[in-house]
This record gives C-alpha cells, structure tokens and sequence, in this order.
C-alpha cells in the first residue's frame, strides 16, 4: 500500500483552499475597486502635483507636465500592484511588443477615419475650406490624445474590462464596459443620446476587441491615441463634441445622419459602420482565438 498516496487522499479539499482573507482579496470585483481606487489616487496625485508646480513654470508646458505625471504614476500602479491583483494575475502594459502595438494602432486609426472623413466629403457632408491654424495643438495633442489614449485605456479595459470580464465573463465585460463608454461621454458638448450609442458601439467594440486580442492594453492606447488625434489634429473634425482646431480647416455639413452634426463625424452612420465593423471584426477574432472567458461561477463549476 502507497502510504504517501493514502495519507494525501485523506487530506480534505478544504485544506488546500487559499485561506478566506486571501479569496476575499483575490476576488475579481475586490480587485477591480483596488485598482479603480489605486488608479484614481494616481490622477488625483498627478493633478494636485501639477497644479501646485502651475506658478512656477510656462503655461505652454503645464499640459505636458500632468499628462506625463498622470501616465507615469498610472504605469506605477500597474507595475507595482494591478498586476498582481485578482486570481489571473496579469501585466496588461508589457514591454515586449509595446512599440509595435502603439505604431499599428495608430496607423490602423489613422486608416480607418481617414476613410471616414474620405466618404463623408464624397457624400457631400465634409469639405476643406483651407489651412487650419492648429491652435492650442499641445494641449490636444497631450490631453485628447495621449492622456485620454493612455488614461482611459486603463481605466476602461485595463481596468472595468479586465475584472469584470474576470468576473461576469468576455460577452458581459463588452457589453458594460462598451455602455459605460458610451455614458460617459454623454456631458460632452453637442452629446446626445444617439452620440452616446455611436461611441459606445465604435468605441467598446474596437477597444474592447482590441483588448481582448492582444491580452495588452498598448493595441487599444494606440488606436484610442490614433482616432482622436487623426480627427482633431489632422482633419479638423471635433473629437467627440468637443471643437479643435486642425491642420485643415474643414466643414460638416448636411444631414446629421451623415455628418454627425456639431458632435462630430464619431455620430454618424459612416462611423457607426465602419469602425464598428472594424470592432466586430476584431471580437470575432479574439473569439477565434479562444480569446472568450466564461463566468467566473461557470469556471468554478467546470474545475470542481
């Protein structure tokens, strides 16, 4: 008789559980709210230290001093604690492959709203009146480009996405994720209802897919970067409502459907369809890579 193998089998299941407090912390909507508290404790470290350096130097580089303070505090965080939190520990800001997801989902952004504002002007809602005065382009650049690419990321996929999907699996995480998204642009300028869809069908389904393709939040930053600066910075189009001044100087016109009106080419039909298009595309093959995550009863279910 194998006395080692009696002795083990003995062993109630209970023994080998990690002890209560250690499940408590590890489980994924404890995490999520560390990481929410830790990431909004990083922001507000970030403002508060800007501000209070704001006297003491130019008003042209405050922009780029808190966007930089909020980026590097928020990589901290993820360094230091977030990926270490949750049963599925993961570091969703790898080094390998940080540059190559940054450049393509730039590039891939740029395409896909170049061809946007391509059909838009075909259709009669877009023309270029002439060259544009790139006015206040730094605080664009740093706010509605890197901070909203890096900080909303985190926030959204490397966050909510991560441990909600955790949690409640890969279809409920698009789904919450995407409306909150969406919400949370609703007190933008020029926002309504149908604006608020558009981003989050446009938004969640690209950036979620994104995410869940790559396990990394570098390919969802680049493509968040890319939209908004190639909107705003390059075809002079308002970035999500909110009017800048662009390498062009450009016009929407005609029906909203079209044009999306003073929000901005993000409502409308053409953007509906093609960048959600692009976002369905990539969830479809996250999901064919086995990228789909069931319920976190379901997986407990499944190993017991």
């Amino acid at each position: 008789m194998d006395t080692a193998a009696t002795t083990t089998d003995t062993i109630p299941a209970s023994a080998h559980a990690p002890p209560l407090w250690k499940r408590i912390w590890n489980f994924p909507l404890v995490a999520m709210l560390v990481a929410l508290a830790a990431a909004v404790a990083a922001i507000a470290a970030a403002g508060i230290t800007s501000e209070a350096l704001a006297p003491f130097i130019d008003r042209r580089l405050l922009a780029p001093l808190q966007v930089t303070l909020t980026i590097g505090l928020l990589v901290l965080v993820q360094k230091l604690l977030m990926r270490r939190l949750g049963e599925r520990k993961h570091d969703d800001l790898p080094l390998a492959g940080a540059a190559r997801g940054l450049v393509t989902g730039t590039a891939t952004a740029f395409v896909l709203f170049s061809t946007i504002v391509g059909i838009a002007a075909v259709l009669g809602a877009y023309f270029i009146v002439g060259w544009g005065t790139l006015k206040e382009w730094v605080p664009v650049l740093f706010f509605a480009g890197f901070n909203a690419g890096f900080m909303e990321e985190l926030l959204f996929r490397g966050i909510l996405f991560r441990w909600i999907e955790e949690f409640a699996g890969s279809w409920a995480a698009l789904f919450v994720t995407s409306a909150l998204f969406g919400l949370a642009h609703i007190g933008n300028d020029n926002a309504s209802l149908f604006s608020s869809f558009t981003i989050a069908v446009e938004a969640g389904l690209m950036l979620g897919g994104a995410y869940m393709l790559t396990r990394s939040l570098w390919l969802p930053i680049g493509i968040h970067f890319g939209w908004n600066v190639t909107q705003g910075l390059v075809w002079d189009v308002p970035v999500s409502g909110n009017d800048v001044d662009g390498l062009v100087d450009a016009r929407l016109t005609g029906n909203e459907l079209i044009s999306g009106g003073a929000f901005g080419l993000e409502a409308s039909v053409i953007a509906l369809v093609l960048a959600g298009g692009f976002g369905v595309w990539l969830v479809w093959r996250a999901a064919a890579k086995g990228e789909v995550m069931a319920p976190w009863w379901v997986r407990r279910r499944q190993a017991s």
